[in-house]
């Protein structure tokens, strides 16, 4: 069965949107918003990371940590018994509370003294965060019919670029003006209010109201949630691709404002508005182009979600060597524009598929579960690999080491064209198998 016949027969039998669609775009706005302020108060840490390490004198690979593994193992662990939450419980209470958590954790993380604190407090941003995704790719499945959900989640998606771009523009304008620790307190205080409008104007709608005919009123046990999607040689694959992107894209996002400093000798500002602007514009075009591109040529064949990563995927590489190597800096800024647009365009196909090789219920797990091993692997380790080889590298190519760096974290993400093209291979028969 195909996306278009399967998009026939849930429009044949749902007679009307449950909310009129000027809800649902406000109720998409509002979850891009929190997005937005998620990755705002968890990218910042990349435009001071330089300030912090001169200030708490610790290596590169201790910063790596902070800004990668301390965040990613307890949003990581933290993810999979919020998503079962949220597969049972209300999805727009637990984001609410999610995000008052971060928010606060945030504004302590300016009142650090020492790393160890600084870690403590990072801890805190990560479980907090860990209650924002699984719910909220939940709640959009359910505002949206399948022929529109990678586009939505698409637009949704363009919060990890909006978000990184007002983090480097307001880090790199607060530290000048004040310091890491006054940047810390005033983007981590708008988020209290905005839980508070979550909660108060966020609708829950009916679980699984675009697939007609569903029956199950009760969470999946977890187990049968991990078995369905990892005896899908799809998602298995999709999860390797995904994680190779994941890594060289997190590496990147936490290391580029250093790259900048180290080598091109840039002051904080201007990578705040040169860096800023670029992960925040191409970064969200991308994403919003990959879901709609994906969601148009997959009207006639789900594999085109697959396709269009692989291809982008391998597209990217030479843009990522020329803003590594090229020695004048606007051309390599220049190339960083389309790299970043072609490394986003992955994002919407990849979590409106997921969303289609589970059932209702399973949806916020199945998110959490992908979350889980994405983030470990890159928010866990993209950052710190990076930080890693700098130390490594240092005492041979000094302060330009870490251009070695992030091609190598550049070259495992172009890896992932192998497995979105394997994963494309058997993506019919298990969502066929999914249906019967």
């Amino acid at each position: 069965m195909t996306t278009e016949t399967r998009g026939r027969i849930d429009r044949a039998a749902v007679s009307e949107p449950e909310f009129r669609s000027g809800y649902t775009n406000y109720a998409l706005g509002l979850l891009l918003l929190v997005y937005i302020f998620n990755f705002i108060d968890r990218q910042v840490l990349a435009i001071l990371l330089e300030d912090i390490k001169l200030d708490l004198g610790a290596s590169d690979t201790a910063m790596g940590f902070l800004s990668g593994l301390a965040f990613a193992l307890f949003y990581t662990f933290a993810g999979i018994p919020i998503a079962r939450w949220a597969d049972r419980g209300s999805r727009r209470t637990i984001i609410a509370l999610g995000l008052t958590l971060w928010s606060a954790m945030t504004v302590t993380c300016g009142f650090a003294r020492n790393f160890a604190q600084l870690a403590l407090a990072r801890v805190g941003v990560g479980i907090g965060e860990a209650a924002g995704t699984p719910p909220t790719h939940s709640l959009i499945s359910d505002y949206f019919p399948p022929e529109r959900r990678a586009t939505a989640m698409s637009i949704y998606a363009t919060g990890i670029y909006l978000g990184a771009m007002i983090a480097y523009l307001a880090g790199g304008y607060l530290k000048e003006l004040f310091d890491w620790r006054t940047a810390f307190l005033i983007v981590g205080l708008p988020g209290i209010p905005l839980a508070l409008l979550v909660r108060l104007t966020l609708r829950e709608p009916t679980r699984g109201y675009w697939e007609p005919g569903t029956t199950q009123t009760e969470a999946t046990p977890f187990r049968e949630v991990l078995r369905l999607l990892f005896r899908q040689r799809t998602f298995v694959f999709l999860l390797i691709a995904a994680s190779c992107q994941s890594l060289s894209g997190y590496g990147f996002l936490a290391w580029s404002p250093t790259f900048l400093i180290r080598v091109h000798q840039m002051g904080g500002v201007e990578i705040g508005i040169w860096l800023g602007l670029t992960i925040g514009i191409a970064g969200a075009l991308g994403a919003y182009l990959g879901g709609l591109i994906g969601d148009h040529f997959a009207e006639r064949d789900e594999r085109a979600y697959l396709y269009l990563a692989a291809i982008v995927s391998l597209a990217s590489l030479p843009f990522a060597a020329v803003f590594l190597f090229e020695p004048d800096r606007v051309w390599a800024l220049s190339a960083f524009v389309p790299f970043y647009l072609l490394g986003a365009m992955y994002v919407g196909p990849l979590w409106s598929l997921v969303q289609g090789l589970v059932h209702v219920r399973m949806r916020a797990t199945a998110s959490a579960i992908l979350l889980f091993i994405l983030n470990l692997v890159g928010l866990g380790a993209g950052p710190l690999v990076v930080g890693f080889l700098n130390d490594q590298l240092n005492p041979r190519f000094g302060p330009e080491a870490i251009r070695y760096s992030l091609m190598f974290v550049a070259a495992i993400g172009g890896l992932a064209v192998i497995f979105f093209w394997i994963a494309s291979r058997s993506l019919r028969d298990d969502l066929r198998a999914l249906r019967d």
